[in-house]
């Protein structure tokens, strides 16, 4: 289960002694599966992970050096080489650029003299760009040490934060409304609106039974809210009926989708319907043991969780014999992600869990039969633990009286980019994408990103369509993009972000979008022809059926819409001369004969000229 948060000192500290390095072993058991948190809380120990550490490390839990170094090389946020006593790392999503966060790195590189992705010549600072960090309402944003945010920056604030750690001041003597995050609901209804009081749901549930409550849970239609929408009762059902002495139930608050942050807020506001909705599925499932994964970027967040556990607990609401029923025993633990959005998909969240690198895995077996250490294991995200709540309090009936048909219930959107008031919009599926636009204040639109980069561009065309899994399907990002931006240049940062986050098991997969930047990086620069914007279609049919997970498969969703919806945008980066000094007939031919398939030369120049 559980433990108390370990004691940092500050990054670039001397080392502590080996003691206490066997002190952090032993506090975990010296469980293997528990590698991911022993590497982040030394790393927050030490500020880097040594080569003779690690190898300590590996002794101590039975592991090989390389097994160890493979799972520290993985995450972004662990690091093999000194990165500084202050290590700054700038949220590099689309709406930060908009909003300024390019500059605003700049000047601080300039201000302490580092360069970008580079320790300062005193090794005192390292300044780089992460992903989202999911403070799209709260940027530009930048995280300090992996575990503490700076929100709404501006030159000021930079030229003190430059200013304080040039003075060694401790990040935790910094200003506090620096860290202040605003929720920003601006429109609430059944998840951000009056939560039932603690237990109350737990207290339907109970009264129901396992059976009855799964039952509700059919009748509710309620279908999973991180993006692929799976029924939750179906999925409850077969973890039920799944053989297995241990069954398990973790909550994926692994919200690393650029552009969304609802997760965030539900967690800050409405921790305990989370938690209790997880004790439902535990009633339901027959489970003891539950776990949260963190996301990294959400590691504030982490005392204010455990403090929720541990009053659930005292009140009877987690733990042994839950509100007074002998044998409902179940308790939660949380895990700390290290920063791979390939671990929002759940088998490689598992794999995380249990201490390794976040690679996908192969299915089936599917989670509900093989999951977590091999036990059957429910994987859900935030939102739907929320929802369960609700729907154990008023029944599955109320539940599917609302949205449409095929779509239950209501969805919590995380709007940012061109508009006035950038914040969560809870609205019943089936509703508009205009009335949001609209709610929202965002004027003369030219495209919305709906459900980050892996989901839909939408063109000022479709602003009559519908947030539906009928229509319009979303994990909950909504960005806003006004015809000032060049889309182009919105679909180029998002492959860079896919090229970034490849966990590299798939070859598809890890060549093909480094591929697709480079052509993009052609494109952008001017020396790029109609042939490129070819391949690049080519790239999204091999990637989209090739991959071995999701990721790849929908890391070109964004090009290909941008391409069929903003072609202009590309065409503007084409080169009037093709054939520039240096250029490699040859050799581009090579390149596209094995990428598209096409013999055909005489074609390919005609494309060219």
């Amino acid at each position: 289960m559980d433990q108390p948060p370990t004691q940092s000192l500050p990054q670039g500290a001397s080392a502590p002694p080996a003691a206490a390095l066997s002190a952090l072993l032993a506090r975990h058991h010296a469980d293997p599966h528990a590698l991911v948190q022993i590497l982040r809380e030394w790393q927050a120990l030490q500020g880097w992970l040594q080569r003779g550490h690690l190898q300590q490390i590996a002794a101590g839990l039975g592991l090989t050096l390389a097994h160890v170094e493979g799972v520290a090389s993985f995450y972004r946020f662990f690091h093999t080489q000194p990165v500084g006593a202050y290590r700054v790392l700038f949220s590099d999503n689309v709406t930060d650029r908009m909003l300024g966060s390019e500059a605003l790195m700049a000047d601080l590189c300039r201000r302490l003299g580092v360069a970008p992705g580079r320790l300062s010549a005193d090794g005192r600072v390292s300044v780089d760009h992460t992903a989202c960090t999911g403070l799209c309402d709260n940027g530009p944003a930048l995280l300090v040490n992996h575990h503490q945010v700076v929100t709404r920056l501006d030159a000021p604030r930079v030229a003190q934060i430059a200013e304080h750690i040039r003075r060694h001041v401790p990040v935790a003597r910094w200003p506090a409304d620096w860290f202040q995050v605003h929720d920003n609901i601006r429109r609430a209804d059944v998840l951000l609106g009056e939560a039932p009081p603690p237990g109350a749901a737990l207290g339907a549930a109970l009264a129901r039974g396992p059976v009855a409550m799964l039952a509700e849970m059919k009748r509710s239609k309620l279908r999973g809210r991180g993006g692929a929408g799976f029924a939750t009762s179906l999925k409850w059902e077969l973890c039920r009926q799944a053989p297995g002495a241990e069954h398990v139930v973790v909550c994926n608050a692994d919200e690393g989708e650029p552009g969304t942050f609802k997760d965030r807020v539900l967690l800050t506001r409405r921790a305990d319907a989370v938690i209790e909705g997880m004790s439902i599925a535990a009633l339901v499932i027959g489970a003891r043991r539950g776990l949260i994964y963190l996301r990294g970027e959400y590691r504030y967040l982490l005392e204010d969780l455990q403090a929720v556990l541990q009053r659930r607990r005292d009140a009877g609401l987690l733990g042994q014999g839950i509100a007074g029923r002998a044998g409902f025993d179940f308790d939660i633990a949380i895990h700390v992600g290290a920063g791979a959005y390939v671990c929002g998909e759940e088998s490689a969240l598992i794999e995380s869990l249990e201490g390794k690198r976040g690679t996908p895995r192969i299915r089936p077996p599917f989670p509900v039969e093989h999951g977590y250490l091999g036990h059957p294991t429910v994987v859900n995200n935030v939102e739907t633990f929320s929802a369960a709540v609700h729907i154990a309090v008023q029944g599955g009936a109320w539940w599917a009286g609302i949205g449409t048909a095929k779509s239950t219930g209501t969805k919590i959107h995380s709007v940012s980019g061109d508009c006035e008031r950038p914040g969560l919009y809870e609205y019943p599926y089936g509703t508009r994408i205009g009335r949001i636009l609209e709610d929202c204040g965002a004027r003369d639109t030219q495209a919305v990103q709906v459900g980050g980069p892996s989901g839909l561009c939408l063109s000022a065309f479709e602003f009559g369509r519908r947030i539906a899994f009928e229509d319009v399907p979303t994990a909950g990002a909504l960005m806003v993009f006004n015809r000032s931006r060049d889309m182009f240049a919105v679909a180029h940062g998002f492959a860079r972000f896919f090229a970034q986050e490849s966990c590299g098991f798939c070859t598809p997969c890890r060549v093909g979008t480094a591929l697709v930047v480079k052509r993009m990086d052609k494109l952008a620069a001017g020396r790029g022809s109609r042939h490129d914007i070819d391949v690049l279609f080519e790239l999204d049919k091999l990637m989209h059926m090739a991959t071995h997970c999701g990721l790849g498969a929908s890391a070109c969703n964004p090009l290909r819409d941008t391409i069929l919806k903003f072609r202009p945008a590309y065409e503007q980066h084409l080169k009037s001369l093709y054939f520039e000094p240096g250029f490699d007939l040859n050799a581009e031919l090579s390149i596209a004969r094995h990428m598209t398939g096409r013999s055909d030369a005489g074609a390919y120049l005609e494309d060219r000229t």
